[in-house]
């Protein structure tokens, strides 16, 4: 049984209802068809991740079609779609964002490349859109608009990749321009794009850990301001991770999410490596079980998205949800600005 609670977390805001469930299928699409998924009441939807790149093929020419077409194919069972927009890539050779924004000086290379420092060497781990860049979020923002124009209320949320970036400490690997400072109001940018171009649809900022301090021995108020950003506007907030044993999640992310603001929605994806996790007071591995009474009694989720790493995907989530598809997920926490947004003419 898992049994952790987070220096900083009230008691008091407990909630004994339940997240609503999506499915991370990240970019295959055609698995929002399987049987399994289709035909269980107790699944909401699929979050899906489209690029920059494939949503604006060429400067201002931008391209939907995935999306409405996963809109229509999830509606046909009674399910929504869940936006992941994705800006960062975790691996060599692949590209996120499109190509005017590498060619174009305009916009200083489009991209940051990410590294991580060892004892041994400097290793490259993928590329980050230049988010502190005013000509890039400019371009963002454009895109978030068209997207909202599109799709508001049509999809049930959408998501920005994860806030954490990786710097290598080596002076000439680091990107010009950058400062811990300017990244932290280019989320902050984001957010407020977002909110505007989707006053219907949920935004989540994927708040795990920024750069330029780690909590809570160093804190530069970084992360934390994006929190309270999100409190202050009604954009809500989450992870790539749902990892309660793991002591720089715990100090970073779940602390917050945990203290969240009532009426601000929090996500969190059980990705790979999650279910592996063992419980350091019992030796055990972590179970579904644990892991959805943690983020319903502990972090008040609004949203749990499940990712597909097997073997736990068909042995362990699968099961999971089947069981408990006679209980009605509550509905999701509605914030400030959406029901505002409701009222509008």
């Amino acid at each position: 049984m898992l049994i952790l609670l987070c220096a900083g977390e009230s008691g008091a805001q407990a909630t004994s209802t339940s997240p609503r469930h999506f499915i991370f299928f990240g970019g295959d699409r055609q698995r929002i068809a399987d049987s399994a998924f289709v035909a269980n009441p107790n699944i909401a939807g699929a979050q899906l991740k489209y690029t920059w790149r494939e949503l604006e093929p060429q400067r201002d020419r931008y391209d939907f079609s995935k999306i409405a077409e996963d809109i229509a194919a999830l509606a046909r069972h009674d399910k929504r779609l869940w936006i992941q927009l994705q800006d960062v890539s975790f691996a060599a050779g692949v590209r996120v964002v499109p190509d005017y924004l590498l060619d174009d000086p305009a916009f200083g290379g489009g991209v940051a490349n990410q590294y991580e420092d060892d004892s041994a060497r400097t290793r490259f781990v993928g590329q980050m859109a230049r988010r502190w860049d005013p000509a890039v979020l400019a371009r963002f923002t454009r895109l978030l608009d068209t997207l909202g124009r599109a799709f508001d209320g049509k999809i049930e949320g959408v998501n920005f990749a994860e806030s954490a970036f990786s710097l290598s400490d080596i002076d000439s690997l680091r990107p010009p321009g950058f400062t811990a400072d300017a990244y932290a109001q280019g989320i902050r940018a984001m957010m407020t794009s977002g909110r505007a171009a989707f006053r219907r649809s949920r935004v989540v900022v994927y708040g795990n850990f920024m750069p330029g301090e780690w909590l809570p021995g160093d804190d530069r108020g970084y992360l934390r301001g994006i929190y309270a950003y999100a409190d202050s506007i009604g954009v809500g907030v989450g992870g790539p991770d749902l990892l309660p044993f793991r002591k720089g999640q715990r100090n970073h992310s779940l602390r917050l999410i945990a203290a969240r603001g009532v009426n601000t929605v929090a996500a969190l994806a059980v990705q790979d490596g999650n279910l592996a996790e063992l419980n350091p007071a019992t030796g055990a591995r972590v179970t579904v079980e644990d892991l959805v009474r943690y983020a319903t009694d502990t972090l008040r989720l609004d949203y749990i998205f499940w990712g597909t790493e097997e073997p736990y995907y068909s042995k362990a989530i699968l099961p999971w949800l089947t069981r408990s598809s006679s209980r009605q997920s509550r509905p999701p926490r509605r914030s400030p600005a959406s029901r505002r947004a409701d009222r509008s003419p």
